[in-house]
């Protein structure tokens, strides 16, 4: 499959070097050009077990870096967003995920083929129904479910262990707006054989 990864923090880069790892073509999106062209170059500008090696073998060929979300999402299947939360110690800032919505939503207008967006950052119960839906319907003037497709898929990585976490995960927990958007995500994350055995699929978004 096509992938754009929002954003290339310690969730971003880790899930889009694994995701060109299991055979997608993945696209990482950054405001930063300086980031861009270092990972781009094979050098992760994070520090993660793994993520060295695996960006080096896939970097300029299954997995590029670009500043252009536009041309990012309307060459894919899927965006995944994977932007910063950022946390003051009493509450999560989805500023960035908002934002990263509203700039997707704003592309989803001119697509007129069928893109499935999945929350992939930290984020508290609730968002991916009451921000990110909202804020993609408002800036593309669609529906979701009908038009295009919202999914999540929290992540469940340890520091210095997100590489072997996402590689073989012990869970997998998908959540869609539609049955459409789950099979999209499902596609996306069916690691194995033995995907189905350790998938858990929700019915609707949190």
């Amino acid at each position: 499959m096509n992938l754009s990864v929002i954003g290339t923090g310690y969730v971003g880069l880790v899930s889009g070097v694994c995701l060109a790892e299991k055979g997608h073509q993945v696209v990482c999106v950054d405001i930063d050009p300086g980031k861009v062209d270092t990972i781009n170059q094979g050098i992760p500008p994070i520090h993660e077990i793994g993520l060295d090696e695996l960006l080096k073998k896939h970097a300029g060929k299954k997995l590029v870096a670009t500043t252009d979300l536009r041309q990012a999402v309307l060459a894919s299947e899927i965006s995944l967003i994977a932007v910063g939360t950022p946390f003051d110690g009493e509450r999560i800032d989805l500023k960035y995920i908002r934002k990263a919505a509203e700039q997707i939503g704003q592309i989803l207008r001119e697509k007129s083929t069928w893109h499935t967006v999945v929350v992939k950052s930290t984020v508290v119960p609730g968002t991916t129904d009451e921000v990110v839906l909202n804020a993609l319907e408002l800036a593309s003037g669609k529906k979701a479910g009908v038009d295009f497709g919202v999914g999540m898929n929290p992540e469940f990585l340890k520091e210095g262990e997100a590489i072997a976490d996402f590689m073989n995960p012990d869970r997998i927990v998908l959540g869609g707006v539609c049955e459409r958007s789950r099979e999209a995500l499902s596609e996306c994350m069916r690691f194995s054989c033995m995907w189905r055995k350790s998938a858990r699929i929700a019915g609707r978004l949190k």
